[in-house]
């Protein structure tokens, strides 16, 4: 960028805060630690923006680095520089000093295609540029050029009246074209679920293109499976799904893989069938424009607008949404990859929570409550199994435990199974010795495999022995048990030792006991129920075994969903679990 240039888009070498929005974007949607931009002034760069302590550009490096040498690369050549690995080629220089180990360069360019400088994205291990990740870049590149672009307009534009005038409608568009994109690469990266795709690809069209209206139709098999719209009331006939073979201008972007478009209901009746015109008349649409979705792996759908009124798509409004197509498709291949995983997790997990043992003396029920947000599976259960009395002659008892392993992944719910599963197998071979000894044999032995696990949990076994029900347990670091007297009091069982992890030494675990009498009720939880951002936890737990105690009458099952629909965070991000048993009074 000339000097002149330089001064006409009112960017320096002080950092701006438009710029800096464009690199950090391009350190999100490329997952990398570190982006920046250069811009031209005469022989020289400067860096309005600068993202990341990976650039090498700190105070002392900014005259000699690696991000500075290849960006003047990217500048003399006019064209993109991707390099997976610096340290294998020699246009990166002397890289003494800095971390730049990976770097993607695209031009910013002018509107005769002049270069204003470069956007480039850094990261600190060598890594390879996927073809969409150069899409990504090139996307951003393009929306970066166009903001530049406007302010020199904006600055040029100053000059005489007419020409300002002119001008004002392109600069408005330029800018409104540059925000469009821009959000719409921020709100759909951020989509972890079709439905918010659709919501957000439904709201960023609407705003600044009007259409009456937008669907979203995804590939299923060889059909095209309608999205529901709450805004469109479909006729009860309309076609929810089409083949990829049907005569509709959305089946035929589909296999063509290119912008369709119906300029109006002539075009339609010319080139589609009759179903495709029924659907048009049903939805009160005269024109439309069909977008087919591509992602890295193929096809994944359509976007279809819709208008009220003849429309004919001008080369700027194209181009604009073939970008925002692209965007839509990335993010619903994403969503739909990211909702297979927790499908699959979600299934697992539910898979390993226990059918609850049928024992004379006594009731015994369970909850399970998923996270609010779709894409988080964690680690929390209960399980529950009868436990064979360690005199052969004496009726069996139970063993309960209700447990959360770290994490919000497939990998929490994974490493929870294997301790589920190593638990019962520690307290069936310990049988006789106590649910502390069963919890340090389940310790050794993920110090010894090694097994990552940590966490918390409280594990327990109950025998009827001289005509009454007695409860020893251990504690590791999990919040404290409660237990309803048949007197109507509470009483937290407070004794407890150090949480679960694989990397602590060896230590003691002890067995504490309690009798549980008829009429007692007891409730073991996960933190999911009582934790609650900016709230006391003791004052949560109060509140727990205030509800306990009033539903002391209420059937378990019930009385669990009471407790987790009053206390526990309809929006919370952890799973939750509640154990309950009852030692009923004699009729």
């Amino acid at each position: 960028m000339a000097p002149s240039l330089l001064r006409a888009s009112g960017l320096s070498a002080a950092p701006d805060a438009d710029m800096e929005r464009f690199a950090r974007l391009t350190t999100r949607i490329l997952g990398v630690p570190a982006a920046l931009i250069a811009l031209r002034e005469a022989a020289d760069l400067v860096f309005p923006a600068v993202i990341g302590p990976a650039t090498g550009l700190d105070p002392l490096a900014r005259r000699a680095s690696t991000a500075r040498t290849l960006s003047q690369q990217v500048v003399a050549s006019a064209g993109p520089i991707l390099m997976g690995d610096t340290r294998r080629s020699d246009l990166a220089g002397d890289r003494s000093g800095d971390a730049v180990a990976a770097y993607a360069g695209m031009p910013l360019t002018d509107a005769e295609g002049g270069i204003l400088g470069v956007l480039c994205a850094i990261d600190t291990t060598a890594r390879p540029w996927t073809p969409e990740q150069r899409g990504d870049l090139a996307d951003l590149a393009a929306a970066c050029s166009a903001e530049l672009r406007l302010r020199i307009a904006s600055q040029r534009a100053t000059g005489a009246q007419y020409r300002a005038q002119s001008q004002t409608h392109q600069v408005r568009r330029d800018l409104n074209s540059a925000e469009l994109l821009l959000r719409a690469a921020e709100e759909l990266t951020a989509s972890a679920t079709v439905d918010q795709v659709h919501t957000r690809a439904r709201n960023l069209i609407r705003s600044n293109l009007k259409p009456s209206y937008i669907g979203l139709l995804l590939l299923e098999g060889s059909e095209l499976h309608r999205l529901p719209d709450p805004d469109t009331a479909y006729p009860r006939d309309s076609a929810e799904r089409m083949d990829r073979s049907a005569g509709f201008a959305a089946s035929r972007a589909l296999r063509e893989c290119r912008m369709v478009t119906v300029p109006d209901r002539a075009h339609l009746q010319r080139h589609y069938s009759p179903a495709a015109l029924a659907a048009f008349d049903a939805l009160a649409i005269a024109s439309a424009t069909c977008l087919p979705l591509i992602a890295a792996h193929g096809p994944v759908g359509v976007l279809v607008l819709g208008w009220d009124n003849a429309h004919v798509v001008g080369l700027d409004e194209a181009a604009i949404l073939t970008t925002i197509a692209g965007y839509i498709a990335q993010a619903v291949e994403r969503a739909v990859f990211l909702d297979a995983r927790v499908h699959v997790a979600h299934q697992l997990q539910q898979a390993m929570l226990t059918d609850l043992p049928t024992l004379p003396g006594m009731d015994i029920a369970a909850l399970y409550r998923p996270a609010s947000t779709d894409d988080m599976v964690g680690g929390d259960w209960y399980d529950a199994f009868p436990l064979p009395h360690p005199h052969a002659d004496r009726a069996p008892g139970v063993a309960i435990t209700v447990g959360d392993i770290t994490g919000h992944d497939i990998h929490a719910a994974t490493l929870m199974g294997q301790v589920r599963s190593m638990l019962r197998q520690a307290v069936l071979i310990k049988n006789g010795k106590g649910p502390a000894s069963a919890l340090a044999a389940l310790e050794y032995a993920c110090r010894i495999l090694p097994l990552a696990a940590s966490g918390t949990l409280v594990h327990a076994h109950i025998h009827h022995e001289n005509s009454q029900w007695t409860m020893t347990w251990t504690n590791a670091g999990h919040p404290p048990p409660l237990l309803l007297h048949p007197s109507g009091q509470v009483t937290r069982l407070t004794d407890h030792g150090r949480l679960l992890h694989h990397t602590l030494p060896a230590s003691t675990r002890h067995d504490h006991q309690v009798v549980l009498e008829p009429g007692a009720t007891l409730l073991l939880y996960t933190d999911g129920l009582i934790e609650r951002a900016g709230h006391d936890l003791d004052a949560a737990i109060d509140r727990t075994a205030a509800l306990l105690a009033a539903g002391a009458s209420m059937p378990l099952p019930a009385l669990l969903e009471h407790l987790a629909d009053q206390v526990a965070d309809q929006q919370t991000s952890d799973d939750t679990v509640l154990l309950a048993l009852r030692i009923p009074t004699a009729d």
